[in-house]
């Protein structure tokens, strides 16, 4: 029989939410934070903390959250979230990932209601007075790639967090800020989980609005570029699909967020120097794990250069990670999401201030990557099909990136300054996308490379 941590370890790394891929892991412990309801009812709902230790010559440490459902009988339903054997005071009982069982999300859900406690460091916290659905079963979410989010009914949205970090979790403090600014553009927040002790905090979870007839971004993007690649003959403002209109509206909502955001929380400048500096030493760590971009560093380089003669930069609270996956339309306009921030950021690097043009480089780089994810996943052999693909693909991206800087910047071009930015965050999202595709999708990576190739110096 395996060990806890051997149990926890083997299916952490089959996890699609597990950040550390291609990376060699061990897990080397766990703690347990509490249990969400009764614990006389089954299913027993702990919440253990597991710490993965990463023996490659980068090193480092990760906690990541297992919300476990302990049943002294198996659950074949739960075949497929099985864990492993679990030791509970000396009784070994059967494990589960806790997020695929309604029975034990069932407990949160009451537990933010009031009718059931938390045990232990855990502590559920309600935002104002909206009413939940008590009788409400909960649906797991498939595909989030680094959190796991269970929707109760069609009110209310859980998203658990997988990877921990100690402090408080930006997606929580920024979701809270907007939902108390009256925010058009984001989900309202309902709650959170947290485990407190005398020396840390822990989000584990928050609660918010169910945008349940919400389309997500990334796809109305690769339907308008199907659209357009079915149409040998026409262009893409052509095309019943086209995009462009939304791309504007899209540009609209991140600048109202970005000056909402600038009104709550402390804001400054950066040093032009030191921000360069750093996306420099991100470009020689992405080398030694992509070495396909040693041919583009010196230009890489030169763009950064480029950058650290801006002087000070104005920096303020901002998504840190943005792109099309991160939005969502609805029938009131477009909500963004997601503030967690990069994930492969440490949380003290997160929640700094940053440029606003980071999100900016983020959506642009998200409208590059559209066409050419369709053609990706679409391979044709006709040469003269694969040419014209890549003009159109090329007028869609270029398209639906001056109309999303046209609305944000309410201008008609970028002045010098802006146009340096928008360079070198782009080059520095282009780096990190192959950093990514080459530890989690090898296939796409000739994606942001052939962006990277494409980049010139302003």
């Amino acid at each position: 029989m395996a060990t806890q941590l051997e149990s926890l370890q083997n299916y952490l790394v089959g996890a699609r939410w597990f950040g550390g891929k291609g990376r060699g892991v061990e897990v080397t412990g766990f703690r347990r934070l509490g249990e969400v309801g009764s614990p006389e009812t089954e299913p027993r709902v702990a919440v253990a903390l597991v710490e993965v230790t990463y023996t490659d010559a980068e090193g480092g440490s990760d906690l990541y959250q297992v919300p476990l459902a302990l049943y002294s009988e198996p659950e074949g339903r739960l075949d497929h979230a099985f864990v492993g054997w679990w030791d509970e005071d000396g009784t070994w009982v059967h494990a589960y990932d806790a997020v695929h069982d309604r029975a034990a999300m069932a407990k949160y859900l009451q537990t933010f209601l009031g009718k059931a406690t938390a045990e232990g460091d855990l502590h559920f916290v309600s935002v104002g007075g909206h009413e939940l659905e008590p009788d409400a079963q909960s649906t797991l979410f498939s595909g989030e790639q680094s959190n796991s989010s269970v929707a109760f009914g069609e009110d209310a949205v859980l998203k658990v967090f997988r990877k921990i970090t100690p402090g408080e979790n930006p997606d929580i403090t920024t979701h809270k800020v907007l939902t108390e600014a009256e925010s058009t553009h984001v989900a309202q927040l309902y709650g959170w989980v947290e485990s407190t002790t005398d020396d840390e905090v822990l989000h584990l979870a928050m609660l918010q609005q169910f945008l349940r007839t919400a389309s997500d971004g990334w796809d109305i993007a690769v339907a308008s570029v199907r659209d357009l690649f079915a149409e040998a003959d026409l262009h893409a403002e052509e095309v019943g699909g086209d995009f462009a209109g939304e791309a504007a509206r899209l540009g609209e909502a991140l600048c109202e967020v970005h000056e909402q955001l600038r009104e709550s929380f402390p804001s400054g400048t950066a040093p032009a120097a030191e921000v360069a500096e750093t996306m420099t030493a991100r470009l020689t760590a992405a080398v030694d794990v992509v070495p396909e971009l040693a041919d583009h560093a010196d230009r890489l380089r030169r763009t950064f250069g480029q950058l650290a003669e801006l002087g000070e930069l104005p920096v303020q609270r901002v998504h840190g990670d943005l792109h099309l996956g991160q939005t969502l339309r609805t029938v009131a306009g477009w909500k963004l999401v997601d503030f967690e921030g990069e994930p492969a950021k440490p949380l003290a690097e997160r929640l700094h201030p940053d440029s606003p043009w980071r999100d900016v480089a983020g959506m642009l780089r998200s409208f590059d990557y559209a066409p050419y994810a369709v053609a990706e996943s679409s391979p044709e052999d006709d040469p003269d099909v694969v040419e014209q693909r890549r003009h159109r693909a090329e007028e869609w991206a270029a398209r639906n990136k001056q109309a999303f800087l046209h609305a944000y910047t309410g201008t008609d071009g970028l002045s010098h300054d802006q146009g340096v930015l928008v360079a070198a965050y782009v080059a520095e999202k282009a780096i990190y996308e192959c950093v990514y595709e080459a530890r989690n999708r090898p296939n796409w990576l000739p994606i942001p490379l052939a962006a990277i190739a494409r980049m010139g110096v302003p």
